[in-house]
């Protein structure tokens, strides 16, 4: 018995594995035979008219081990209706951006009833994930074989699996020829080049597209602030005064970039159709709970859970404890201070080699620590978050970012801000943000990348001796990517690389300076950010479902609000320098008072720049507003005609009567 791939294609017309779904290795028999029926029924019956079989057959089980897993497909006609069901939009022959419908689908590009590539890899994935994620409970009370496992209409099936941990885990297959040509084209060639958004958008998504796109773009638009850094720190390095001119640029810098990054990603996003893409109504979140109650808006049956509940959580628990956590990480701080003090004085005492280097290791401690905290906290506020029992991804995604965000910038940069305003020493600022970014971007590196590839080969390696070591007759291929795969660990979203660029952002702005060589240093890293990144994607990481997205969403307010922050820091850093004090020698409210006014005609000139930037090309609007008034016209010839067919009725019911 062979398990290839082509083995796999029986009566079903081309059946493709897209989607592994893993049951723990007890699962009892009704079980499986029930959710395998939930799966493959059709809509009408509630099921998700999906193909479904087991990896290995009984002979294989014998002969390999006794793995639950699972391959889920689906038809070609199944994936365009839930093409259509999902929203997806795609290029029509006549170039425009449209929602696909099944009805219309010979009006679009490169449709073929033949052509089995019209929906890339990642968007089959996605609709066979939408149609997993909504299969619910009707009649049901409990899983069957599981009593405790308790259901109720509406309840989403593939939730209550992995809660009760009768579900493993489902995640989506690498596809490894594309997963090749993508990699020759992405990083393993070390060249400067741009990288491959299309294929890398058509392999992972739009979510994952858009966060390289801006990891390429934010590392481009950090040479200019790197290249006048390097001469600001070779020949001007004690002189802070003339940081001003420098200062300003980084300041119209940090604006122009942010809102140049909107219309290109405008751009990105009408080409992939995401930008076009109607948002639909949002379902309750699968951790979501409460009484089962009617939603007043859609009359669906689904939990309710008191609203002033939520709040009292957040505000009598939550934010309680995130200031505890911010008081704790201050206590940490001023422990920092008191070991550079020690190291300073011993430094003075005996003025060795040895001494000026261990001036350093406070720094490299309190860096290492912060990376530790950050963590730490993270856990805790997704379990905080997930305990507030938001109803929708949205808000429990906000709430998540709110709080970490607040956290890792004090963590991060309180000390920067005590040294500067209240210490005043730019020497030891200097040093500490110096510190603070390197470590933390080598931290990050082992960390993110070169820890769980060298796992993942240890593992992989392990894993080729086992199939070695199977019987001639048997063709693992399949087997042992599905088995790899499985290991590997599990890709939790763009958050840590988006606050990771966020916290890079905020030390090169923020006190630009003092340091100017933050930029270049920044640059260095994200270049190999780019490799390390797409190598975590390919080899390290299970392959993430694909989601769309029509920008970076929250985290484009958050790097505008730090360009804020960095307007007040820079003008305060040019107040304090000595020749600015120089020029106002016996009235220091002076001095306040015009950097204070500096520094509102700097913001003013900010939100001037913001506003004149249009956040979408005037071709982009043209082609967002036609689609709207034919949308809109649509609307109209649809109610007319229906007002045609009342009246004839009406008259038709009138002229019986008369008779």
């Amino acid at each position: 018995m062979k398990v290839t791939l082509s083995s796999l294609d029986t009566c079903e017309s081309s059946f493709t594995p897209l989607v592994v779904l893993e049951l723990a290795q007890d699962v009892k028999e009704e079980t499986k035979e029930w959710l395998k029926n939930r799966i493959v029924s059709k809509k009408e019956d509630g099921g998700a008219q999906l193909l479904f079989r087991p990896l290995l057959n009984k002979y294989e089980k014998e002969t390999l081990e006794n793995q639950n897993l699972y391959l889920v497909g689906a038809s070609k006609i199944t994936l365009l209706l839930g093409a259509e069901a999902i929203g997806l939009v795609k290029e029509c022959n006549d170039n425009t951006m449209r929602a696909f419908t099944y009805g219309t689908r010979h009006n679009f590009k490169d449709f073929d009833d033949d052509n089995n590539d019209f929906l890339t890899m990642a968007e089959c994935q996605f609709i066979i994930k939408h149609e997993l994620e909504n299969l619910r409970a009707r009649e049901e009370k409990m899983i069957p074989g599981y009593p405790q496992a308790k259901l109720y209409p509406g309840k989403s099936l593939l939730r209550r699996l992995l809660t009760s941990g009768i579900v493993i885990q489902v995640f989506p297959l690498h596809d490894n020829e594309a997963l090749k040509k993508l990699e020759d084209s992405w990083y393993t060639r070390f060249t400067l080049k741009y990288q491959p958004l299309d294929r890398i958008r058509g392999y992972f998504g739009e979510t994952i597209a858009l966060y390289f796109g801006f990891l390429e773009y934010f590392t481009v638009a950090l040479i200019p602030m790197a290249v006048i850094g390097l001469p600001y720190y070779l020949f001007v390095w004690e002189d802070y005064d003339k940081y001003v001119i420098f200062a300003s640029f980084n300041l119209i810098w940090s604006t122009v970039i942010l809102e140049v990054w909107k219309r290109g990603c405008a751009r990105m996003t009408y080409r992939w159709g995401t930008l076009v893409m109607k948002r639909q109504f949002e379902e309750p979140r699968p951790g979501f709970h409460g009484v089962l109650g009617i939603n007043p808006v859609t009359g669906r049956e689904e939990p309710l859970y008191p609203s002033y509940k939520r709040q009292l959580r957040i505000y009598l628990v939550s934010l309680p404890f995130v200031c505890l956590c911010l008081y704790f990480s201050l206590y940490v701080m001023m422990i920092y201070f008191d070991m550079e003090a020690w190291a300073l004085s011993l430094h003075e005492s005996s003025g060795s080699e040895w001494t000026s280097i261990l001036l350093y290791v406070p720094s490299i401690i309190y860096a290492i620590v912060i990376e530790i905290m950050n963590r730490l906290y993270r856990y805790a506020a997704e379990f905080l978050t997930s305990w507030e029992n938001h109803r929708l991804e949205s808000a429990y995604q906000n709430h998540l970012i709110l709080k970490v965000l607040v956290f890792n910038f004090l963590n991060c940069f309180a000390s920067l801000f005590y040294i500067a305003f209240v210490l005043r020493d730019m020497k030891l600022l200097r040093q500490s943000l110096a510190t603070l970014l390197i470590t933390s971007q080598i931290l990050n590196q082992i960390m993110e990348s070169l820890l769980p590839y060298w796992l993942q080969k240890k593992h992989h390696v392990q894993v080729k001796r086992k199939v070695q070591a199977l019987k001639a007759d048997i063709d693992a291929t399949l087997y042992e990517q599905v088995v790899l795969e499985k290991e590997m660990g599990t890709y939790l979203g763009t958050f840590d690389d988006y606050l990771e660029l966020f916290l890079q952002f905020g030390y090169v702005s923020l006190f630009s300076c003092v340091y100017p060589l933050a930029a270049a240093f920044a640059v260095l890293n994200n270049f190999t950010e780019v490799n390390s990144d797409a190598l975590k994607m390919c080899r390290v990481l299970k392959r993430p479902f694909s989601e769309p997205s029509a920008n970076i969403g929250v985290w484009q307010l958050a790097f505008e609000t730090m360009s804020v922050i960095s307007v007040v820091t820079n003008c305060a850093l040019i107040g304090m320098s000595p020749q600015v004090n120089a020029l106002f020698p016996e009235s220091k409210l002076d001095l306040i008072l015009i950097v204070v006014a500096v520094e509102h005609a700097l913001l003013a000139l900010k939100f001037i720049l913001a506003f004149a930037i249009p956040d979408k090309p005037r071709h982009i609007q043209m082609k967002l507003a036609k689609l709207e008034f034919e949308s809109l016209e649509a609307l109209k010839r649809q109610q007319m005609k229906l007002m045609a067919q009342n009246l004839k009725e009406d008259s038709r019911e009138g002229n019986e009567e008369e008779a």
